[in-house]
């Protein structure tokens, strides 16, 4: 006799039980938490806006950033109102087909901006080694069909996902210990072998996200050769300091994720909480981060978002 009924194993709802063992602290939690998150759509909003309304910045180097603001808004804004939801007022459940659409932007957004990173390295790459060139390779139309690249590999690539987790069957079970839905934590419900979800869980995306950063590095290397070529300091602190914010961004997407990941995969001995910590702060900090790193290190933005934020109807009636 089979020991579950397939035919009704498929939950209308999934339970998220956010931070096991912390509950008692959701609350306390959920504060920094809000506050990243209201800072990253402060930071990302004012950074599109700012790259929108001046011209000045309709360059290449700004229209990919603003790329990588969306995909930040994405990353965040998938998963944390449902969590802060779940620590303001309990609300754990989520439908089955809400859970799978968080899983897949959440995946899609993560994908999509490692695309808009390797696009931002090979941009650096051209403007540096090859500076007469940069302005016939790099067009606004080669910036379209980047950002179309970057939305038709990640839908390819995470799609799938929805289908391996719509197969299975659950057979009531229905409690994620976590703050979110993501591809394994749904597929460890399964009353059913998930070796499939597992390969390609891990292998796929995080070998097309490997060669991502292989590409990111090869390009710095050439990068740093060239450098080294440059014939004045003046000329090759200027180099650097193009790259310096775009690395900086880079490590700070890659290195959590990685970590996560490694750790979510392999880190048996690592408490459940602190995996769960560290996947909140994956989908916080990049978005949080990036617009910091940018209006810090690169004086074109900080001095168009001062001239905003300063003078904002002057600069509306300008426009």
């Amino acid at each position: 006799m089979p020991p579950f009924n397939l035919s009704s194993s498929t939950p209308a709802t999934f339970i998220l039980t956010g931070i096991p063992g912390m509950e008692k602290s959701h609350i306390w939690i959920s504060i920094p938490f809000c506050s990243m998150y209201l800072a990253s759509l402060l930071g990302n909003g004012v950074l599109l806006f700012v790259v929108r309304t001046e011209r000045s910045l309709h360059q290449p180097m700004y229209l990919l950033l603003s790329m990588l603001a969306v995909t930040d808004l994405m990353l965040s804004t998938t998963t944390v109102p449902k969590m802060l939801a779940l620590f303001w007022f309990s609300a754990a459940e989520i439908s089955f087909g809400a859970c799978l659409t968080q899983m897949f932007f959440l995946h899609f957004s993560s994908s999509a901006e490692s695309v808009i990173l390797l696009a931002m390295a090979f941009d650096r790459f051209v403007a540096i080694c090859y500076p007469l060139r940069y302005a016939a390779v790099l067009t606004q139309s080669v910036i379209v069909k980047t950002g179309l690249v970057a939305l038709l590999r990640s839908f390819c690539i995470i799609f799938p996902c929805v289908f391996l987790l719509k197969r299975l069957p659950y057979c009531g079970h229905n409690v994620i210990p976590h703050t979110y839905c993501e591809h394994m934590g749904i597929a460890r419900l399964a009353c059913a072998d998930i070796s499939v979800n597992i390969l390609y869980g891990l292998a796929v995306p995080f070998a097309v996200i490997v060669l991502d950063v292989v590409l990111i590095a090869v390009s710095y290397v050439l990068i740093l050769l060239a450098l080294f070529r440059l014939p004045s300091r003046t000329a090759h602190h200027k180099a650097f300091n193009t790259c310096v914010s775009h690395v900086c961004v880079t490590f700070l997407f890659y290195f959590p994720a990685f970590f996560t990941v490694l750790t979510h995969r392999f880190g048996r001995k690592i408490p459940h909480h602190v995996h769960i910590l560290l996947a909140n702060l994956y989908v916080l900090f990049p978005p949080l981060l990036n617009p910091i790193v940018y209006g810090v290190r690169m004086r074109q933005i900080k001095e168009k978002v001062l001239k905003v934020l300063l003078c904002p109807t002057a600069h509306l009636l300008q426009e």
